[in-house]
């Protein structure tokens, strides 16, 4: 036995765990983003059974990942926690309001303690009072201490160096013998010595919620081993699984396994005398690997060696199917749907399929002036490579798509601890959150959109008293809708709250000094929102007030190529409305010819273009120029000058207007041709070379030249000034 032990910790202490570490951050994160979900979406009054299972089911699992890798803060907060949520699950304890935000406080700690144990530098969290209040309400008593709320610090590079608590003890674990021929085994199980023998209790309620487990009865306390529950176990398990499961309701080294005293065939230990082995079983303290080890993949097989595999199960303490025998393929053959891949990988991806684009159309352009006929295999080869690249562009496009799910599961409880603090009643209603966003986009919309939903609550959503006052429920709805709509996605925010007043507007607007008169249009006075440093607000809170927002908030959505609408009635409510490109990466773009320069206009862009004749043109002030459109008089720029191109054909008059429109204004841009309509690959000419003005980017036609991608808003901008 002792050999035995010895090869088991030196192949365990070989392993180097850090190299999971970014696994189970990445998986604890998704657990915590679940519960907190579940805890959002609990009905107090009448709490679903899966639900509460499905909650606990996130905390142990957050547990045992923690305790495999020593992270004890973690594994003792997560304890208390399940703790907790199996007296809920179980009945014994009501759910509350309290509860609830005790829970969703406490994972907002781990996300705290996660992010520390990353890398982020961030200083030890104190969970004091987390663990009294919960320790308290788990014996049905009323929270002891107010809680602080826990920032939750950003994501950071994992941490090097493996903690000190991964060094394992010498195993004295062994193996089950299988029986010869069905694969049961029975043992005795002793637990304990137990401060609170209710513990044991779980290990039997285990073997009820879990389908195939096997069987257990309790037998006759021994008065020589007191506080030690035994039982008598019939299972096809292994030891680590088991071991797995009832390390998240007692401790490993209380847990042991004997051959029974009336039934020594079915013993499990290696040595022969299996009765001088079940004497020192109990006193001999275990691994505390938490089961991590044992069985692993490489690691010296035990003696004697099993007969027959046992039948897999996974260590959750709640109802699951039982797992399916074991095949000669490999575990993660079965199991893996799903393959984690960074996003500079993937942004490589992209990169070099953009390439291929360009590649494949100047191949495209080169072979226009071939005979079909002499090249005929040449010309078939082009078109296949042209609708193959087509669909491989899609299908790495639609890898960056990312649900706006994403996106929205953030707001649910910023929203309830928002409309808490405001003695508000709010309930959030999401639709579309199958409709996918670029996730470079999803990263950028993200802080506008909380930003909208914010002011929602806090301007937008009246309070109950006043609501009621108003003939309205009492409690507000706020709706997030997302949706496509042609090539662009639409994001909407609406709230049924009072709505936008047009005589505060005006009146905010004249003693900010902006020019508002009476016969502006709705549009045009919703707009006012978006002037800097305008805010609607009575008084400054630590909510908003400060005027600084929803200038920053439009000024964001246009760096992104979208567009800002605000559709309002006073008393009913107000929507807001978000129109983004569906990537960053391709545009789609109309391409106009100035001189012997190629330019790119974003297609959203464009409004109109038309034939224009040099007394069509005005000039105004002496230096500014303008073209009269059905009445409506719009500034003229020239690209010819903005970029100084040089002309070689001197008797030449550029005659076609495109009108572009960016930041509720227009204007006429002065070209020579219009070269058509095309899918451009965008890249950033910033990262490349450097900043340059009115233009946003660049993209490499199809005989190889650079073209640049104009910036309309700067243009817009240029024609105001």
């Amino acid at each position: 036995m002792a050999d035995t032990s010895t090869d088991n910790s030196t192949s365990s202490a070989g392993i180097d765990l850090s190299q999971f570490y970014q696994v189970f951050f990445e998986e604890a994160g998704e657990n915590l983003e679940n519960m907190e979900q579940l805890l959002l979406e609990l009905d107090i009054e009448a709490a679903d059974d899966e639900e509460l299972n499905a909650i606990f089911r996130c905390a142990h699992s957050i547990k045992g990942g923690a305790a495999t890798f020593g992270f004890s803060d973690v594994a003792e907060l997560t304890h208390q926690m399940e703790t907790l949520l199996d007296k809920l699950r179980r009945h014994e304890l009501a759910p509350t309001a309290p509860m609830v935000d005790v829970l969703l406080q406490s994972g907002d700690a781990l996300k705290a303690m996660l992010g520390r144990h990353q890398g982020s530098g961030s200083a030890v969290v104190d969970t004091t009072e987390l663990l009294v209040n919960i320790r308290a309400m788990s014996s049905g008593e009323a929270p002891v201490a107010p809680i602080a709320a826990v920032a939750t610090p950003a994501k950071a590079a994992p941490v090097a160096a493996p903690p000190s608590a991964l060094s394992p003890t010498a195993s004295t674990s062994t193996t089950f013998a299988a029986a010869a021929t069905s694969g049961q085994r029975t043992v005795e199980l002793r637990v304990g010595p137990l401060s609170d023998p209710a513990q044991a209790g779980n290990l039997v309620d285990l073997f009820k919620e879990i389908t195939d487990l096997g069987t257990i009865e309790p037998l006759p306390d021994d008065a020589a081993l007191a506080g030690v529950c035994r039982f008598k176990v019939s299972t096809a398990a292994a030891e680590s699984e088991l071991l797995d499961l009832f390390t998240f309701h007692v401790a490993r080294e209380q847990v042991a396994f004997l051959a029974l005293a009336d039934d020594p065939g079915y013993g499990f230990f290696d040595a022969p005398d299996a009765a001088g082995a079940s004497a020192t079983a109990v006193a001999e303290p275990q691994e505390k690997g938490y089961g991590f080890f044992d069985n692993a993949p490489g690691a010296p097989e035990k003696a004697p060696a099993v007969a027959a595999e046992p039948v897999a199960l996974k260590p959750v303490a709640a109802a699951v199917k039982p797992a399916a025998p074991k095949s000669d393929k490999p575990a993660a053959a079965l199991e893996a749907s799903t393959i984690r891949v960074s996003v500079e990988k993937v942004d490589q991806l992209i990169n070099l399929v953009g390439e291929l684009v360009i590649t494949q159309a100047m191949l495209a352009q080169n072979s226009r002036g071939l005979d079909p006929v002499v090249y005929q295999q040449l010309v078939t080869g082009l078109t296949d490579l042209d609708r193959n690249t087509r669909d491989l562009q899609e299908a790495v496009m639609s890898i960056r798509m990312i649900p706006m799910s994403t996106v929205f599961s953030r707001f649910p409880r910023m929203l309830r601890d928002l409309a808490n603090k405001l003695g508000k009643k709010v309930e959030l209603v999401t639709q579309g959150e199958a409709t996918e966003l670029d996730k470079g986009l999803v990263e950028k919309i993200t802080d506008p959109l909380t930003h909208l939903v914010r002011n929602s609550c806090d301007h937008g959503i009246e309070m109950p008293a006043d609501r009621l006052a108003a003939g309205k429920p009492e409690v507000g709805t706020i709706t997030l809708a997302a949706s496509h709509q042609g090539g662009s996605i639409v994001i909407e925010v609406r709230d049924d709250g009072k709505g936008l007043s047009r005589e505060k507007l005006l009146k905010k607007a004249r003693e900010k000094g902006i020019d508002a008169p009476d016969s502006m249009t709705d549009p045009e006075v919703w707009s006012l929102i978006f002037a800097p440093g305008f805010s609607t607000a009575d008084e400054v809170t630590d909510v908003s007030g400060r005027g600084v927002g929803m200038d920053v908030v439009k000024k964001n959505i246009t760096s992104l190529g979208g567009t800002v609408e605000i559709d309002s009635a006073e008393g009913y409510g107000m929507r807001v409305a978000v129109r983004l490109p569906l990537t960053l990466a391709i545009m789609d773009g109309m391409s106009v010819g100035v001189g012997e320069e190629v330019y790119i206009l974003p297609l959203s862009s464009v409004v109109e273009s038309f034939q224009v004749s040099t007394e069509m043109i005005k000039t105004v002030g002496g230096s500014g120029r303008v073209v009269e459109v059905r009445d409506e008089y719009m500034p003229v720029i020239e690209l010819e000058r903005v970029f100084n191109v040089p002309r070689f054909d001197w008797e030449h008059n550029s005659g076609i207007m495109v009108v572009v429109e960016a930041e509720s204004g227009r204007v006429a841009l002065l070209v020579d041709e219009l070269l058509g309509q095309q899918q451009v690959v965008v890249k950033n000419l910033e990262t490349n070379y450097r900043k340059v003005n009115d233009v946003s980017g660049a993209t490499i036609m199809g005989d190889g030249r650079v073209a640049l991608i104009l910036d309309v808003g700067s243009l817009v901008r240029r024609s105001r000034h």
